[in-house]
């Protein structure tokens, strides 16, 4: 495709304008431009007559403009600079019949002139004065580089900085309203955030030399409170504790503590790695779990409460005969009801009532009642308490000089060992059995083999885990024969019906007793005065 384009040449009896058609689609000759051009070369000329003739072109391509020879005008060029001085387009113009043409070199001497002399497009000027000429179209001789811009800095977050509540959904569809998802737990060293550093992008430069400047970013910095540790480039912060984490108003929050009002179907279920301060109530059938301490001002009820370490309850708990406490530390509670409670240190607390009661080292029941009333009450050391039992002969056991833990293994493997002595008495005729026929020269297949070799391996196994629980089994012996110190402290009255067991040997009391303790004294338990 090329453009339609003119040139002065000569004439008989003088000179004129020859006008060359389009090829391949390309744009025809304006009368404009033709005007223009001529008044650029200083041609005097009729455009009336100039545009008559140019609506006749089909019939003559040679416009006469004058009785003169053809005037030497050399190669023209029109030079059309963008605004933002981005882009230069340039539309040559081919010399007359007589005049010369423009050289290369020449035409880049004017673009240096005229303050172009950045981004000049080298393969599209020798196109042009490489070849015949490209004439009346516009072509991109000089293109700037504009600036690329950058990016602000951001935060990323590896947290959910929008919590909402928000049920837990079931396998089968349904909604679980008792864990609502509202605790964004962090261990510590965990990365929280971090800035993705902002991008300040590349100067551009025009086709004057001038450089352009990007639009500005914007940067970031990490707002954040105690418990948190930023790093050395100040890019990152991470958790210094195992905690909850949250975002308010872009600053980042982290604590050991959760602490909420109370423990009902606006909180859900709570299973967080720190401490839990709950300033109400529990409600029934909710469940609190905590890596540290619990801390409760109001009451529990029918709920499960778990601490890694020490369970306090300012208002105490009515379990409803579902309620459980368990702590790896102490549990200290104003009264317990109806409820299972197991403390790896003491237990503290003014009255106990229907309960079953587990303590590591001692459980205290004081205040101005301070009773334990039916249920099962254990303890490693000691049980102080000013009432034990009723009047109405309700079954109270209070039982010390054995760790529950111990106890339980005791019993536990004492099961063990009858399991695996059984096994070995089954095992070791089969085994006799096979070599006794094997003397005889009795043949056996390859699966009887096998079998017996499995048999063997087995019997071996067991007798080595026999041999180890029977150790084990001496050692819990030792442990439970050094307990036998511990003691039930009775500071007002027993009442009889009480069963009071002190490692292994028990009684249960026939009439009551006051202000004494309880002790083993060679095979049985004895009462003492205090």
């Amino acid at each position: 495709m090329r453009n339609g384009y003119f040139r002065l040449v000569k004439m008989p009896g003088g000179f004129g304008l020859k006008v060359y058609s389009p090829t391949a689609g390309g744009a025809a000759v304006k009368l404009d431009e033709v005007l223009a051009y001529l008044e650029l070369v200083h041609i005097q000329n009729d455009p009336v007559e100039i545009k008559k003739a140019m609506m006749q072109l089909d019939q003559q391509d040679t416009i006469f403009l004058g009785l003169t020879d053809c005037p030497p005008i050399d190669e023209q060029y029109q030079l059309k600079i963008s605004d933002d001085a981005m882009e230069a387009w340039v539309r040559f113009y081919p010399p007359s019949e007589t005049g010369q043409r423009m050289s290369f070199q020449e035409f880049v001497r004017d673009l240096t002139s005229r303050n172009v002399i950045s981004g000049v497009l080298m393969d599209n000027l020798q196109n042009h004065f490489q070849s015949d000429g490209i004439y009346t179209e516009d072509f991109l001789v000089a293109q700037g580089t504009l600036p690329r811009h950058g990016t602000d800095a951001r935060i990323e977050y590896y947290f959910n900085t929008d919590l909402h509540i928000q049920p837990t959904m079931r396998e089968d569809g349904s909604v679980d309203f008792f864990n609502l998802n509202m605790i964004n737990h962090c261990q510590k060293g965990d990365l929280l955030a971090e800035i993705i550093p902002e991008d300040p992008g590349e100067y551009g430069l025009t086709i004057n030399g001038n450089r352009v400047k990007p639009r500005d970013v914007k940067r970031q910095v990490l707002k954040f409170a105690n418990n948190i540790e930023l790093s050395e480039d100040r890019l990152s912060i991470r958790s210094k504790v195992n905690g909850h984490v949250m975002l308010v108003d872009d600053k980042v929050f982290v604590s050991d503590v959760y602490e909420v009002e109370n423990v009902d179907i606006s909180t859900g279920n709570i299973d967080f790695e720190g401490s839990v301060q709950i300033n109400g109530n529990v409600a029934s059938n909710f469940v609190v779990k905590a890596g540290g301490n619990v801390i409760i001002n109001g009451v529990v009820e029918g709920a499960y409460v778990k601490a890694g370490g020490n369970i306090i309850i300012a208002r105490g708990m009515n379990g409803m005969s579902k309620g459980t406490l368990e702590a790896d530390g102490d549990i200290v509670a104003k009264f317990i009801e109806n409820a299972t409670v197991t403390a790896g240190g003491y237990v503290h607390t003014e009255a106990i009532l229907h309960s079953h009661v587990t303590a590591g080292t001692e459980i205290e029941v004081t205040g101005k009642k301070g009773f334990i009333t039916g249920g099962h009450v254990q303890a490693y050391n000691r049980i102080q308490v000013k009432t034990l039992g009723a009047t109405l002969g309700t079954s109270t056991i209070v039982e010390v000089g054995i760790n529950p833990q111990v106890k339980q293994e005791y019993i536990d493997l004492q099961k063990d060992i009858g399991e695996v002595a059984k096994v070995i008495k089954s095992t070791q005729p089969i085994i006799s059995n096979f070599l006794e026929k094997k003397a005889k020269g009795a043949r056996f297949t390859e699966d009887q083999v096998k079998y017996i070799k499995n048999m063997a391996v087995l019997l071996e196994t067991k007798k080595k885990e026999l041999a180890e629980k029977n150790k084990r089994m001496l050692s819990l012996q030792s442990m439970i024969d050094l307990q036998r110190k511990a003691e039930v402290v009775v500071q007002g009255v027993v009442y009889g019906g009480t069963t009071i067991i002190i490692g292994d040997v028990s009684t249960v009391l026939q009439s009551s007793y006051q202000y004494c303790k309880f002790e083993r004294i060679g095979g049985d338990v004895k009462s003492v005065p205090l």
